[in-house]
């Protein structure tokens, strides 16, 4: 068969495969949008937070992360964390900064987080009293 009875189409795909690149993918979605709740402290040292997610397709102990959510207790800071492997401290922050004094916030990070296989994916919502010693912690799996 001559390559000018070939529709065009196929003649570009041909071409494209001959040069070693591979056509793109199609972008879809991982799974479901997933959301874990989190909540530390009573009264007025009442915290919450939420990370909505989704598991990253193909990839072990993967998510991305789509929004995270904090609403502080009215004399704490809080932040929504998640067990980090390579941070020395074996959490990072998931938000650029934290919810404080009764205020809400909420940001959107669409990033990938991962752990090695094996170990649990883990986030948390940690709150404290500014100038305490007093912290408040809840621990959920992804």
């Amino acid at each position: 068969m001559r390559l000018s009875a070939l529709p065009a189409a196929a003649v570009l795909i041909l071409a494209t495969l001959a040069s070693g690149a591979a056509p793109a993918a199609a972008d879809t979605p991982a799974g479901p949008v997933l959301l874990v709740d989190l909540e530390a402290g009573k009264g007025r040292h009442h915290n919450t937070g939420t990370v909505l997610y989704e598991r990253v397709d193909g990839a072990v102990n993967s998510v991305r992360v789509k929004s995270v959510t904090i609403h502080s207790g009215e004399l704490d800071c809080a932040w929504v964390q998640w067990n980090n492997p390579h941070d020395p401290n074996g959490w990072s922050n998931l938000t650029t900064e934290p919810s404080c004094n009764g205020t809400g916030l909420g940001e959107h990070p669409d990033i990938i987080i991962k752990a090695p296989a094996g170990d649990p994916l883990k986030v948390r919502l940690v709150a404290d009293h500014p100038g305490s010693d007093v912290v408040h912690k809840d621990i959920q799996k992804l």
